[in-house]
């Protein structure tokens, strides 16, 4: 996949650790209680309570940026589909660019981020109406946003833009209110030594995760205090090498962001889809049914790439009716939204990027109640409006409904919600007249007195029991 995943063929088996062992789990504290220790084991950590600030969330924004926003050509994969893939399109690109010696090393000097301003970019964020941020600390490039002392001179500091762009970035989001900060880890590098050596050792040793991986994360944790984790790069290995059941239980027990970070499911291939405080299975994942826990939807407006790139079309982009579309599916079954977007070599945001968020934010400027702080209701969509999606408050009093498609002369007929004393608004204008026959029909204003013109959020009050 070309986004925060893609998998190549598994090279070897591994003996899983985190075992699931009840006994185990019981020695810890209760679960939710301030101080509370978590064990190393998958079922002693999966019993943690998701952190609420988490599900009411309901949309974040993923940044991806890193050397590969100096090629910008391809996909943020450009490295190893270059170098160890031999994809004709990257080779002949470099044949027609760069002279025969130019190593994917040589891009770091150009990635600048000269126009890079964190402040700028926490006001698009915020005006995007993402409750998180989660900004790629580190790809499977290796190269870090962040001054790492394991990563010698492969990372921000002390090569391209020679700032600490992870810091800026934080103090930047927390400077703005309702707006949390994360960040994106991967574990594997593409072609780190010690991650090769172990490799081919079978991951039978750990110099890579012992050396590098877990006292990298920490770092990070403790000097950054992400509250959003989001690990990737686990699928060639179980979680048992990665050691994250360690990790997890030192992050949920013992660092600063113990009570309110949360993580996803990419700790190693026996974990994907299984553990983690909320599921990501796979990129731009989007099930029919509500999982059995708390799950994510990470997408990109690019539909090609992850990163930013120069030789991007104008239809490759999402349109502001792609993007809600997909919100209002993924949160009427109870998801969150993470929408990507891949800032230049230079630190800036694209315009058509920033349109796209600031389009995204003024639409939930005005219907955000059917989005915030709400729970999937007892079906998704409409049985017989089927581009309407519903949502309920978490209180269960009230219903959501977000129509995606003008209806048909001005008349919305739905068949799924059981009323008793019909009260409809039109979230941003007001009441709604409302008629019970055989279905619920919902008379619609006139469309050029709204403020927004695309997709439109109800409020559906007087539900029978």
């Amino acid at each position: 996949m070309p986004g925060p995943s893609r998998s190549p063929p598994a090279l070897a088996l591994v003996t899983s650790a985190c075992l699931a062992l009840t006994l185990l789990a019981s020695m810890g504290a209760v679960a939710g209680k301030v101080g509370t220790r978590y064990q190393p084991t998958w079922a002693s950590l999966d019993s943690r309570p998701l952190p609420e600030w988490y599900d009411n969330a309901k949309v974040g924004v993923f940044i991806h940026w890193g050397v590969y926003s100096v090629p910008s050509f391809g996909s943020e994969w450009f490295w190893y589909d270059w170098i160890a893939e031999k994809k004709d399109k990257y080779v002949d690109f470099m044949k027609k660019n760069y002279p025969p010696n130019f190593s994917y090393q040589d891009f770091a000097a150009d990635f600048t981020a000269e126009f890079f301003d964190a402040k700028r970019w926490a006001k698009i964020l915020k005006k995007s109406g993402a409750r998180y941020v989660v900004l790629t600390s580190k790809h499977h490039e290796g190269y870090t946003l962040w001054p790492s002392k394991y990563a010698y001179s492969w990372n921000a500091k002390d090569v391209g833009p020679r700032r600490d762009l992870v810091g800026e970035l934080a103090d930047a989001v927390r400077s703005e209110t309702d707006l949390v900060f994360g960040l994106y880890h991967s574990l594997y590098e593409w072609f780190h030594p010690l991650y090769l050596a172990d490799k081919s050792n079978n991951f039978t040793t750990r110099s890579f995760v012992d050396n590098k991986i877990i006292p990298e994360m920490k770092e990070l944790v403790t000097n950054y205090r992400p509250e959003v984790l989001w690990s990737d790069g686990d699928w060639e290995a179980d979680s048992a090498y990665w050691r994250s059941c360690d990790f997890l239980a030192w992050l949920y027990s013992d660092s600063a962001v113990r009570n309110t970070v949360v993580t996803n499911d990419r700790w190693g291939r026996d974990a994907q889809c299984k553990h983690g405080d909320f599921l990501n299975c796979q990129d731009r994942f989007l099930p029919d049914v509500p999982p059995s826990k708390k799950w994510e939807n990470a997408m990109t407006v690019d539909r090609e790439s992850w990163g930013y790139r120069r030789e991007a079309q104008l239809q490759d982009y999402l349109s502001l009716s792609d993007l809600l579309a997909l919100l209002a599916r993924t949160v009427s079954l109870g998801g969150n939204l993470v929408v990507n977007v891949g800032p230049t070599k230079e630190g800036t945001i694209a315009p058509i990027l920033e349109e796209r968020l600031t389009q995204l934010g003024d639409w939930l400027a005005v219907n955000g109640e059917a989005v915030y702080h709400t729970r999937a209701w007892t079906r998704p969509n409409d049985t017989l409006a089927s581009n309407v999606y519903y949502t309920q408050s978490a209180d269960k009093k009230t219903l959501y409904a977000l129509v995606l498609d003008w209806p048909h002369d001005n008349v919305l007929k739905l068949a799924s919600p059981r009323l008793r004393a019909p009260n409809v608004t039109m979230l941003g204008h007001g009441a709604l007249e409302v008629a019970i026959n055989s279905v619920i029909e919902i008379k619609f204003p006139n469309a050029h007195k709204l403020k927004n013109k695309t997709a439109w959020g109800l409020r559906i009050s007087g539900l029978l029991p």
